[in-house]
């Protein structure tokens, strides 16, 4: 019985040291970036072989008194984008949609219009041949999204090209909704976010849950929360809080326990189609062999990747992850900023939520400072 005693005190002892290596390896790297950029409120959560950690920080709200915790509720941004392409894979896994399909498959207004030259997933992978970053102010509904599209006219032929776009996954998304029948919100607020297991995860937020809506915070210092748009939920429209997007980050490690279809789905979101400058595109996840230096992973998600055209070379066989490789996703909206990213193979992952969109490459740094500890835990 001693013995015994002696080794669940070394267990506990020595899970007590890896939750404060972890917390303080948090703590270092974020906490300075909420006074550096003016943020209200940030909450990161980070799983270790299967251990999930969280910290949190200030408010819900500028100049409100309600902290933020692992269930507050934040805007994801671009970090939807992931879940755009998991429905994507979900149609492809069922056989309801492939991706060599072109648009007007589903969407037949866009028959003989120049997009439809594309594939649904050169749609996905931004590859389309130059739509722009976004929609033109008065295109501001899914339908007037439509009628811009049959009538747009790329600058490269599809596949050569790579120029992130909101319009371009937008699109990717609302033609994967139709092609499981029940449009792309309720296919992803009824099907994918629940068999992912995500409870707390929405597009539109339920009057039940609006308590733990983080305010956003413009530019300006306003409070601000995410206006519709054309293709808005496809492209920057996910609510989620730490807890769940940690839960997200751990079925994409280990997507044993999904049922068959969801684990299809989330096998066909690590393939990579595009080698873009120093990362691979896939379906919503951008990659990188791990470890991978700060630099590289910098220049992968810098101004110039996010607003220019970059020449794309279509890998021979997509690509499925041979070796340890860094999945990451960056995300904003006017008063939001967000990112993911994680290792299958070392099994971490880390996500930050914050209240205010600052620096992506601040955010960068911060999660790569992190990800270097959890490494050197294994």
């Amino acid at each position: 019985m001693a013995l015994l005693a002696i080794c669940f005190f070394s267990q506990a002892a020595g899970a007590a040291d890896r939750a404060e290596t972890v917390t303080s390896a948090i703590d270092q790297a974020f906490r300075p970036l909420l006074d550096e950029y003016d943020v209200p409120g940030m909450a990161i959560g980070v799983t270790l072989d299967g251990e999930e950690y969280f910290v949190s920080y200030g408010t819900a709200a500028k100049g409100k008194d309600v902290p933020v915790t692992k269930d507050t509720l934040f805007e994801l941004g671009s970090v939807s984008k992931t879940f755009t392409a998991t429905l994507g894979t979900y149609a492809v896994a069922q056989n309801k949609m492939a991706l060599d399909d072109h648009p007007s498959r589903f969407l037949p207004q866009l028959k003989g219009a120049r997009i439809d030259k594309a594939s649904v997933l050169e749609l996905g992978t931004y590859t389309v041949g130059g739509l722009p970053l976004q929609f033109p102010d008065e295109v501001s509904d899914d339908g007037k999204a439509v009628s811009y599209l049959s009538q747009w006219k790329p600058d490269a032929a599809p596949g050569e090209k790579r120029r992130y776009s909101n319009p371009s996954i937008g699109l990717f998304g609302h033609v994967a909704g139709l092609a499981l029948g029940g449009g792309f919100g309720s296919e992803m607020e009824e099907t994918v976010l629940p068999k992912l297991g995500l409870k707390r995860s929405f597009i539109r937020v339920p009057e039940t849950e609006m308590a733990r809506y983080a305010w956003g915070t413009s530019k300006a210092g306003k409070l601000i929360r995410v206006n519709p748009g054309a293709f808005d939920a496809e492209a920057y429209g996910i609510k989620s809080n730490a807890a769940d997007m940690i839960h997200f980050i751990e079925a994409n490690i280990d997507p044993s326990k999904l049922e068959p279809t969801m684990r299809k789905a989330i096998a066909g979101t690590h393939l990579g189609y595009f080698r873009i400058g120093p990362m691979v595109q896939g379906l919503g996840w951008e990659k990188y062999p791990f470890p991978v230096t700060l630099d590289r992973l910098l220049e992968g998600n810098s101004t110039e990747m996010a607003t220019e055209a970059k020449t794309a070379t279509r890998l021979d066989t997509p690509q499925k992850p041979s070796e340890a490789t860094l999945f990451n996703k960056t995300g904003s909206t006017g008063g939001f900023g967000a990112y993911a990213a994680f290792v299958p193979e070392k099994r971490i992952g880390i996500v930050m939520l914050a209240n205010r969109n600052f620096p992506n490459a601040a955010r960068i740094k911060a999660a790569h400072a992190v990800l270097e500890v959890l490494a050197s835990e294994k």
